[in-house]
């Protein structure tokens, strides 16, 4: 569906072929976990195209560098594929991470567009609340964790080799998310020639 001249929420881009859709966080901004050290906490923006979690933070404190690092993460790994971040909707929660002026001042720096789910509108949640569902199943509930440093690797391993790599997403074409990607570059090039 478009909306702003934007794809939003999963929807597939229309004749460019950029991603033009973040979903930063929404539902939750984070998702927190305990270790035997105390708790970590991770922030994280989807692209809503590819399902690909493009930037993520993890950290022992929830504040809004969190979320700004998170961010300017996200927007490093797009520019290194060449992509144009410029305009990309960035969707998140209410939460106090993304109303402050840190993670405000980084849209504008990046010249992002920020957009907030509607108090209650369950919708607005449910990318990421999938995403960290798996997560919480695949990583965080798997046995406890004794220290941050362990629990932060297994996030990182599961996100780059697990959830990018090897699960494949029936909304993507049962392709997973840096497949997904591929393709659609592919397709762009293609196009272009």
């Amino acid at each position: 569906m478009l909306r702003n001249g934007h794809v939003r929420f999963g929807g597939r881009p229309a004749e460019t072929h950029q991603f033009k859709d973040w979903q930063g966080a929404a539902g939750r901004p984070y998702t927190e976990h305990h270790t035997g050290e105390g708790k970590l906490y991770l922030c994280a923006i989807k692209d809503a195209c590819s399902r690909r979690i493009i930037g993520y933070s993890i950290d022992t404190r929830m504040k809004s560098s969190l979320a700004v690092r998170a961010l300017n993460n996200a927007v490093a790994n797009r520019a290194r594929s060449g992509a144009e971040v410029g305009g990309c909707i960035v969707h998140s929660d209410r939460g106090s991470q993304f109303r402050a002026k840190k993670f405000l001042r980084a849209l504008e720096h990046h010249s992002l567009v920020g957009s907030m789910g509607r108090v209650g509108a369950a919708g607005d949640n449910a990318a990421m609340e999938s995403f960290f569902s798996l997560l919480q199943n695949n990583v965080l509930d798997a046995k406890p964790w004794a220290t941050r440093e362990e629990l932060r690797s297994s996030i990182v391993r599961w996100i780059e080799r697990t959830y990018h790599r090897r699960r494949k997403q029936k909304e993507l074409g049962k392709l997973t998310p840096v497949k997904f990607e591929e393709k659609l570059l592919t397709q762009a090039l293609t196009l272009a020639a």
